[in-house]
């Protein structure tokens, strides 16, 4: 799920890629052993639809059913004929990623492998900036994920990447030997991700995003839209991006703008106001994230929407 309209603000701009090659219900290579399917549920935050992804021939994992569509379902299932699915790999248990796994497993019967159950203390809030509920409260895989763990076929291996941040589960898999990652909406070349409190966690995504810069990946494909094939430099430029987006925030603070509603109207000029929802839980992730570090006040805990915020003063000197 990416932030859709406006990112630009106090001169940072970020170069999207929106151009992308596929057909729905037509599975195509995009790496050397990896196909993608996209879904056919387009709309502002999931671009032109879920990438569904299929990593090897004859013995396969699918990366993200995708959502409940059975005309996804038999193209996909079509598209595997003679062909065996050992497993069916979850990067995160946001309900366009998932609502299609019961059929792929009642099909397949592929065991479901992600970084656990969903469970019921994500927060409160379980509607996405669209309005419309997007974590799937009762997923249970099969098996469960961790950090380091090594997925296997007969001709592929997957590294398990934690990276928590857009949802706590969120999973990214690093093709063994390829510097290829399936970046879920960890990374998404088409727009910025959404980080949207309590669901996500802005020093969690930061810290996930730092982890990148390390390794020496030459390809990312995203849960939505298409190849990243500058993914250090798209990484550094989404860092650089969230940081002056809290300089941003924390500059309006100074000025005496104590509300969300306020801090969007100067940092989001322009937006549809269809998109507002989505921008306020952007700024309230960068500000729970400020006052976590004590360099701003609240007055309520946790924070929420309706909160107002403060620069703290400085002590008098005695």
């Amino acid at each position: 799920m990416s932030m859709p309209g406006p990112n630009t603000h106090s001169g940072s701009k970020l170069a999207f890629k929106t151009e992308m090659n596929f057909d729905y219900g037509v599975a195509i290579e995009v790496a050397p052993g990896v196909r993608r399917m996209v879904a056919n549920n387009p709309g502002p935050f999931t671009f032109k639809g879920t990438n569904t992804y299929i990593i090897g021939q004859g013995d396969v994992a699918v990366i993200d059913p995708g959502p409940e569509d059975a005309a996804h379902l038999s193209a996909l299932m079509e598209a595997l004929a003679g062909e065996r699915i050992s497993y069916i790999l979850i990067t995160h248990t946001h309900r366009d990623h998932t609502d299609g796994v019961s059929a792929l497993k009642a099909h397949s019967k592929a065991p479901v492998l992600a970084f656990g159950e969903t469970g019921r203390d994500r927060g409160a809030r379980t509607t996405s900036p669209s309005g419309k509920a997007f974590v799937d409260l009762d997923f249970t895989p099969d098996e469960t994920l961790s950090d380091g763990d090594v997925i296997q076929g007969n001709d592929w291996a997957l590294d398990v990447i934690h990276t928590p941040g857009h949802a706590p589960d969120h999973l990214c898999f690093a093709l063994t030997g390829e510097r290829t990652v399936f970046s879920g909406d960890h990374v998404m070349g088409w727009n910025t991700t959404v980080v949207a409190p309590p669901e996500g966690h802005m020093g969690n995504y930061l810290t996930s995003l730092e982890r990148f810069l390390e390794r020496k990946d030459k390809l990312f494909l995203p849960g939505h839209g298409g190849r990243i094939e500058t993914p250090q430099r798209v990484v550094r430029a989404y860092l650089m991006h969230r940081k002056m987006r809290e300089s941003a925030i924390f500059n309006c603070l100074k000025s005496g703008d104590s509300f969300i509603p306020q801090i969007v109207a100067k940092i989001y000029k322009g937006l549809d106001s269809k998109l507002a929802p989505a921008a306020a839980l952007s700024v309230l992730a960068h500000l729970e994230f400020l006052v976590e570090r004590g360099l701003v006040q609240c007055e309520d805990s946790p924070v929420a929407i309706q909160s107002v915020f403060s620069v703290p003063q400085p002590s008098p000197s005695p």
